[in-house]
């Protein structure tokens, strides 16, 4: 799995544009297979005759997709930070003799955080059957319903 911190942005693009297409090939093809049902599905609306739903006037739905947008948030921070601390002591003894004790200490830290999150929006929008399938799927509904006591597929 490819995190929004591992992936470049190119081909974050990518991806998404390659996702989009599949998925409106997708949308196609079902709508065709709709269609296609809708030529073989006949009801009888008791006046003796098979009409199938085109002929009804029903036509599949096309989506689009309108848009897509990926948005990517990344967050960088860098911390450094440095401690220095010197303390001491002494002590003197009888015969003028005394000690000193320093104890020194330093440190310098560093810290690296990055954060991301990243969002997918798609809005699809319904649309017309192209052209030409439209002007088929008018021929298709001009033909007459067949005769329901002739037709025993129904």
């Amino acid at each position: 799995m490819m995190t929004v911190l591992d992936a470049p942005l190119p081909e974050l693009i990518e991806r998404l544009g390659r996702a989009v297409a599949d998925a409106q090939q997708a949308l196609d093809v079902n709508s065709l297979d709709i269609a296609k049902r809708m030529t073989e599905r006949t009801v009888d609306l008791g006046d003796g005759q098979l009409w199938s739903l085109l002929g009804l006037g029903f036509t599949p739905t096309f989506y689009a997709f309108a848009e897509a947008t990926l948005e990517a948030k990344l967050t960088f921070t860098i911390r450094e930070s440095t401690e220095f601390s010197v303390g001491g002591g002494a002590t003197g003894g009888m015969a003028g003799i005394f000690s000193v004790t320093v104890n020194a200490e330093y440190s310098r830290k560093y810290g690296f955080e990055v954060q991301g999150a990243s969002s997918i929006a798609a809005r699809l929008v319904s649309l017309p059957p192209p052209a030409r399938l439209h002007q088929l799927l008018n021929e298709i509904a001009a033909q007459p319903p067949v005769t329901a006591s002739t037709n025993t597929s129904a």
